[in-house]
């Protein structure tokens, strides 16, 4: 239906009055252009204009565009003055920490959001040069910042940027300093935001400080120290930054602990915006990791680990000797990471998500381990147990694990890539692997086989509607067994749960992606050691579950 004439002209009028606000001369000739297209492009020029972006799980995330429904100069530099303003008010004293990846626009962004800072009278600190997200967390803690930003869409589309608050000590508290912002102060941000007058009136300042390498340095070497000095190191490894910005600090993380330096596919070693190799950069996305197991199968390595673009995440492959290289789900890696710490003596609080696995608390009431579980993201996770106890480790199934809260309070891929070398040098030295581990968990606690059905869709409505149709019709029993459980999160969270006896199902729209996901979990008992019979159940089991869900969501 065409758009009403009345619609367009509003449109138009709010269209030209950004276009006199806009800092940026490229995106004025873009907007410039779908206007000149008009009428034929007034469904764009809509959407651009829809509304403004917002802070949701992982701060601002969006397609780079003109307009106030993209990311753009304009965007950051409304964004960057309402932060400094906001923090300002808080009464908050420190500098601003600014790091940024290799997307297309992020060192424009970061350098601008510097700008906003020093022109408003408060320090600004860059990073060298595009770096990991966890150098980032950590450089807020350790140069004492008032708060950090990074500059990055993390796995998403090439198409797409994003802007990451973090918060110090100072306004984040005990448990918030160096992690990611939580509400109120998302709120408090996205108002002061929408408080920021016309962009010409905002102050530009010098550029800030640039910082030195020293600081790569010290998260380097801090990371190396987070595993075990004395232990054994024989462990040849692949690995890929998927295009991103992970080789350098990972390779020399690896190095510095002792570690064989792995071998990268070349491919894909060096940063490049446009992601050539991949449809999209998420190791978990079907086809991402081929190269790398084709490396490690071509070079006979013994593990195949991949980051993801701004390397906060971490994907494991291991080779099966049944099927092939496989990889590891990230409910596999986090049990295998906790086990690990929990024997080597490591002690305080573990913690996950609720829709990750529930072995992470079978394991931790078996051994008297302190446990704890929160919404979805790092921002929960790194606040778990609410002081009661000190967090030593968190993880969420989306390949996310933070292993030294004292050194990055969010998900780090460096850290958590060291950690799983540790412990598959240390299995490989005894003739073991880590699918040999991951049998004795199974043994000992029943297969928990966690799966996914996610459905990325173009049209956010669809997403309501079928939260909708489970909330009205939800299941009475799943796989033949009644459900004991049926919890709806609203309004604090978006999240349908259902439980039986042995299973249990999440559903929650992604936070960062239009996505709308169901994390499947069924809990098999293991019969007379024989846990290969108890994961084809389990497998077999999934499946239907999986089928079950997709028809009561009317997928």
């Amino acid at each position: 239906m065409p758009a009403d004439t009345t619609d367009i002209d509003d449109i138009r009028e709010q269209a030209r009055r950004w276009l006199d606000d806009d800092p940026d001369p490229a995106s004025r000739a873009e907007l410039q252009a779908v206007l000149d297209r008009l009428p034929t492009s007034a469904p764009e020029l809509a959407d651009r204009f829809a509304g403004p972006l917002t802070f949701g799980t992982a701060g601002l995330r969006g397609p780079l565009r003109a307009g106030p429904n993209g990311m753009n100069l304009a965007v950051v530099t409304q964004a960057a003055a309402g932060l400094v303003g906001w923090l300002a008010a808080q009464g908050g004293s420190g500098p601003l920490v600014i790091g940024y990846d290799a997307r297309h626009g992020s060192r424009q962004f970061a350098e601008r959001t510097a700008q906003v800072a020093t022109g408003a009278g408060r320090p600004a600190l860059l990073l060298p040069r595009p770096l990991p997200t966890p150098v980032l967390a950590y450089a807020v803690r350790h140069l004492g910042a008032v708060a950090g930003v990074m500059v990055t869409a993390s796995h998403n589309p090439p198409q797409d940027n994003g802007y990451k608050v973090y918060l110090g000590a100072d306004l984040g508290g005990e448990l918030g300093a160096g992690a990611q912002i939580v509400p109120p102060a998302d709120a408090g941000i996205e108002a002061a935001i929408r408080a920021v007058g016309p962009l010409a009136e905002v102050p530009l300042g010098p550029p800030g400080q640039v910082l030195g390498d020293d600081l790569v340095a010290s998260y380097v070497e801090r990371a190396a120290a987070v595993i075990a000095p004395d232990g054994p190191r024989d462990l040849a490894v692949a690995y890929t930054p998927l295009h991103g910005v992970g080789a350098a600090v990972l390779t020399a993380a690896f190095a510095r602990a002792g570690f064989p330096v792995p071998g990268v596919v070349p491919e894909q070693a060096e940063p490049d915006p446009a992601f050539p190799t991949v449809s999209f950069p998420n190791p978990e996305e079907p086809g991402a990791v081929d190269l790398l197991v084709a490396l490690a199968e071509s070079t006979g390595a013994d593990l195949a680990i991949a980051n993801d673009p701004d390397a906060d995440r971490c994907a494991v492959a291991v080779r099966d000797a049944a099927t092939g290289w496989r990889m590891l789900r990230g409910d596999e890696v986090g049990v295998l990471l906790a086990d690990h710490l929990m024997r080597r003596g490591v002690t305080g609080l573990y913690a996950t998500t609720i829709v990750s696995s529930s072995l992470l608390r079978a394991m931790c009431a078996a051994r008297d381990v302190p446990y704890d579980e929160t919404l979805t993201g790092f921002k929960w996770i790194v606040r778990a147990g609410g002081g009661s106890a000190p967090l030593v480790f968190g993880y969420e199934e989306a390949l996310g694990y933070c292993v030294a809260p004292d050194h990055v309070r969010d998900k780090d891929g460096i850290t958590a890539a060291l950690t799983v070398a540790e412990l598959a040098a240390g299995l490989k030295a005894e003739g073991r692997t880590l699918t040999d581990r991951l049998d004795e968990l199974a043994a000992e606690f029943g297969v928990h086989h966690t799966d996914q059905l996610s459905v990325r869709v173009d049209d956010l409505r669809e997403i309501a509607t079928a939260m909708a149709r489970i909330r009205a019709a939800t299941p009475t029993a799943l796989l033949g067994h009644p459900v004991t459980s049926a919890q709806d999160l609203l309004p604090e969270a978006d999240v349908v749960i259902l439980r039986t006896a042995a299973a249990r199902v999440v559903i929650r729209p992604s936070g960062t992606e239009p996505k709308l996901k169901a994390y499947l979990e069924v809990v098999e008992p293991v019969a007379d050691g024989d846990v290969a019979a108890a994961r084809a159940r389990a497998t077999e089991a999934v499946a239907a579950l999986r089928a079950e869900i997709a028809a009561a969501l009317g997928l």
